[in-house]
C-alpha cells in the first residue's frame, strides 16, 4: 500500500459501493478500481476481499456492516490479519483510529442529517485521524463545499449519488471522489 489515499482517489475518483453478490459480480467487470465492500460476514469476508483483490481492486471494508462483527477495535485487527483489504470505513472513530494504527487506509463515514452533525464533523475527523471522510448523503454540493473548506483530508461524497449531474456537482463542489452503488455511475 505505497500510495496515499489522496493519490488513490485522484487516480480513481469513482468508488464502487458494493452491497450484495450481484454488485460484486458487476464490479468485477467494471472499470472501478476502488471498492467499498458493504456486505458479508465474518465467515465469507476473506474470500470476498480475495476475489476483489484478484481483479486488481483496492478494497475497503465497511466494518460497521459485516455480519458477526462487533463495534470493537479487534475487528480492524481481524480485517488486517485475515484479509488482503487495503482499509476500512466506519462511522466509529475508534475503528478509524485502529485502522490507521495498523497501517490500513481509514475512511470515517458521517451521516449529515442536520446542522449539529455538520458542526461536529471537523472535530470528529481530527479525533479519528482519518485518511479521508465520506459524507452521506453525497448529493449536497453546498454542504460538500463547506466541508471541504473545514477539513484537512479528502472528502468522498457517498449515498444518493445517482447520476452524472450528481457526480459532477459533487466533484465541482470539491469532493475528491464519489461513492455509489449505482452501476451506471461506475461506468463514468
Amino acid at each position: 500500500m505505497g500510495e496515499s489515499m489522496t493519490t488513490v482517489l485522484e487516480d480513481h475518483p469513482v468508488v464502487a459501493s458494493v452491497k450484495d453478490q450481484q454488485g460484486l459480480e458487476a464490479v468485477l467487470r467494471s472499470p472501478c478500481q476502488v471498492v467499498f465492500l458493504l456486505y458479508g460476514s465474518v465467515l465469507d469476508l476473506p474470500a470476498l476481499v480475495a476475489r476483489l483483490k484478484d481483479h486488481g481492486k483496492t478494497v475497503l471494508v465497511n466494518v460497521d456492516l459485516i455480519d458477526g462483527f462487533s463495534g470493537k477495535e479487534i475487528v480492524v485487527r481481524y480485517v488486517k490479519e485475515n484479509t488482503a483489504a487495503d482499509g476500512i470505513l466506519s462511522s466509529k472513530a475508534p475503528m478509524v483510529r485502529a485502522a490507521r494504527q495498523l497501517g490500513l487506509f481509514a475512511v470515517h463515514r458521517f451521516f449529515l442529517v442536520d446542522s449539529l452533525s455538520y458542526h461536529n464533523l471537523a472535530k470528529h475527523v481530527r479525533m479519528s485521524k482519518a485518511d479521508c471522510v465520506e459524507i452521506l448523503p453525497g448529493c449536497m454540493p453546498r454542504v460538500i463545499s463547506w466541508a471541504v473548506a473545514d477539513l484537512d483530508v479528502p472528502l468522498i461524497a457517498g449515498g444518493l449519488v445517482c447520476d452524472r449531474d450528481d457526480v459532477f456537482a459533487a466533484l465541482k463542489a470539491g469532493a475528491a471522489a464519489i461513492a455509489s452503488s449505482n452501476r451506471d455511475v461506475w461506468a463514468m
